[in-house]
């Protein structure tokens, strides 16, 4: 039985101009609201070595002024022109954006290619933000129970290469290591504006958003844009494990990950999101029904694709995940044994109608109240287009999960083996 799910229909433009920088428009006049988004193809994976967590602290810098505004100033304006704002540092990109009235258009613009052109990248500011995301580290990771668990712990288990293995919040080292003229270099090789996607979403006139456009980011200098890196590895041909003692964990946890396929490939890829629903999400899940519920050897258990948790702003290589929370008296063997049982049965006995489509239902209702945000929908046709080079997708998906089958499910269940798998196991030194 194939879900049918609305296809949304936004109208995009686009453009290139002259320095490069790729622009995607897309107007909603139903509310007075604008959003403004800038894509840099940069992120974690894109960190040489010796600069770990660079991506990330760049992304502080850029909030720190540039040649013409103070320290600050890029917020006080937005805010004050009853604005929200922030940025995000992921694997495959480093984002920037801005949600506001829709008389504020051309100041988000404005403050957008004036950090574009020439940010304020200086020895007191890069100290300054040196010591911010170290201690952000430290509340977020360093002391916090089960802190960076999976999506720092897990990589190095599952992958062998440095752009997909290391530590993508950085050491303290590497850190305090970086000089200006790193973060200048960083700045004139990844910052370029032919290294990024403009979008612009809601309450505007195309045409006259794209004057806009032209007249604020047309002069940021072109520079040489550097070629994206192949990030692809062979995927494990016998499970890789590994312990990592966490000194402030109550109790042990086990994570499991899989590689799944390229998610250019939508066709092979889209199942494994819909299987990820059909394990933990949700009360009627298998693995939280069998594990939390029945079994009870688990305290929580949850699923999901993509280190960040987010399936569809991702570039190959990425990965499914199963993690479990679990006493000390149950055997870590015997969680595991209970998750590849439950991946045998979707496997072998597929998923009956009733339950695909409740998990259809549900993902593709989540992804059409998405759309319903304009600044949610501008983030996804921005990541969309710098990903995939198809804005249009963020009203396609809900249509193409729905069109998954239960046989689709069914053999990507049985692509997860142990012998393909990293395993990683959470050591609880807080109990002892």
């Amino acid at each position: 039985m194939v879900l049918t799910a609305p296809v949304t229909s936004y109208a995009v433009e686009r453009a290139t101009l002259r320095n490069g920088l790729r622009v995607v428009v897309a107007p909603d006049r139903s509310a007075p609201v604008v959003a403004v988004a800038v894509y840099y193809d940069v992120g974690i994976r894109s960190e040489p070595e010796g600069r770990t967590g660079f991506a990330h602290l760049f992304e502080h810098l850029m909030f720190q002024g540039s040649a013409s505004l103070q320290k600050m100033d890029h917020v006080k304006y937005v805010q004050s022109s009853g604005g929200t704002l922030n940025g995000s540092t992921r694997l495959d990109y480093t984002n920037y954006y801005e949600a506001l009235p829709s008389n504020a258009l051309e100041r988000a613009l404005f403050l957008e290619a004036d950090r574009m052109r020439a940010p304020a990248v200086t020895e007191e500011n890069l100290a300054n933000q040196i010591a911010v995301v170290k201690e952000e580290i430290r509340v977020n990771v360093l002391n916090q129970p089960y802190g960076g668990f999976p999506w720092l712990t897990l990589p190095p288990v599952l992958f062998e290469s440095f752009p997909n293995a290391h530590n993508g919040y950085g050491g303290f080292e590497d850190l305090e290591s970086a000089t200006v003229e790193d973060a200048r270099d960083f700045f004139d090789r990844y910052y370029a504006p032919g290294n990024a996607v403009l979008a612009v979403g809601g309450d505007l006139d195309p045409d006259a958003a794209m004057e806009l456009i032209r007249t604020h980011f047309g002069d940021v200098p072109r520079r040489t844009v550097p070629d994206r890196p192949d990030f692809d590895e062979p995927a494990p041909t016998s499970e890789r494990r590994a312990e990592h003692v966490d000194p402030l964990a109550p109790a042990p946890a086990v994570a499991l990950g899989w590689r799944v396929p390229d998610p250019h490939d939508l066709d092979a890829y889209l199942p494994y999101v819909v299987l990820t629903s059909v394990l933990a999400t949700g009360d009627a899940s298998r693995l939280r029904r069998r594990l939390v519920q029945e079994d009870r050897i688990a305290s929580d258990v949850g699923a999901h694709i993509a280190f960040m948790e987010d399936a569809f702003d991702v570039r190959n290589p990425t990965a499914l995940l199963v993690e479990a929370h679990h006493t000390a008296e149950v055997p870590s063997d015997r969680v595991v044994a209970a998750v590849d049982e439950e991946l045998d049965r979707v496997a072998t006995g597929g998923v009956p109608d009733d339950e695909l489509e409740r998990v259809r239902a549900r993902l593709t209702s989540a992804l059409l109240q998405g759309q319903d945000h304009v600044l949610s929908r501008t983030l996804a046709m921005a990541s969309f287009e710098q990903q995939r080079g198809r804005a249009e997708l963020v009203g396609e998906l809900p249509a193409l999960l729905g069109a998954v089958t239960g046989e689709q499910v069914a053999a990507a269940a049985a692509e997860l083996l142990p012998d393909t798998r990293a395993r990683l196991d959470i050591v609880a030194g807080g109990a002892r």
